[in-house]
């Protein structure tokens, strides 16, 4: 007998359009800083995730603190988090712990950044443009919750809410995709390439989405490294 499947919730009593489509070039446009705005990503999850790969990429100016990628349950409110709190350092959350990469301040360019993770040794991983960072250990024998509210922009202290505006993402995302599965190194580099990549829980040129405030999609304006 299959697991059931569970959708992800689309947060209830907020008015937004609800979408699906291939974002191939395209961006999500975070037009304010600070914004209340993000957008929910609703994806089919069969059970708790045991292992896991998260990327995007991102194009912004900001020099504060702002979240990039944020996965609650009504457990954990960090159960998946990746968030920079300033220019040369990146978080990665698991299960409301984590660990911290540092990296060179950027250039005003685009970056792109895959986290992942497994539960059977706790290793976390961290690429940034298409190479990988020492690799840390989190969260060993943990397992993420598979109901889940999953938003781009905000980070979220409570299930679907809880936002601080000063943690809000604005600029520019693009080519966000979750697996459940740790990528192979080949593969950590094909995402960098936007090269073919396996089927994935949330991917860029078949997702399923829902704007929240002052968000706009848009073509590319230039082309991001590795593409």
């Amino acid at each position: 007998m299959g697991h059931l499947q569970l959708w992800l919730p689309v947060l209830a009593g907020l008015a937004g359009i609800l979408a699906q489509e291939d974002l191939y070039r395209k961006v999500f446009v975070f037009r304010k800083d600070p914004s209340d705005a993000y957008v929910v990503l609703r994806a089919r999850l069969e059970q708790p995730l045991r292992n896991f790969t998260v990327c995007l990429r991102s194009y912004t100016d900001l020099s504060r603190p702002h979240s990039l990628f944020s996965y609650a349950t009504k457990a954990q409110d960090n159960e998946i988090l990746l968030f920079k709190p300033r220019p040369e350092e990146y978080r990665f959350y698991v299960g409301g712990k984590f660990v911290t990469f540092r990296v060179p301040e950027g250039r005003r360019d685009w970056e792109h950044v895959c986290a992942s993770w497994e539960s059977a040794t706790g290793i976390a991983e961290f690429w940034l443009n298409g190479k990988p960072w020492p690799r840390k250990g989190l969260q060993r024998g943990y397992a993420v919750g598979a109901t889940a509210a999953i938003l781009l922009g905000q980070e979220q202290d409570s299930f679907g809410g809880g936002f601080d505006l000063y943690n809000s993402f604005s600029g520019e995302l693009t080519d966000v995709y979750l697996w459940d599965t740790g990528l192979s190194p080949d593969k950590m580099r094909a995402a960098f390439l936007s090269l073919r990549l396996p089927p994935a829980l949330l991917a860029w040129n078949s997702l399923s989405y829902e704007v929240k405030g002052d968000v706009v999609v848009k073509p590319r304006l230039r082309e991001a490294l590795g593409t």
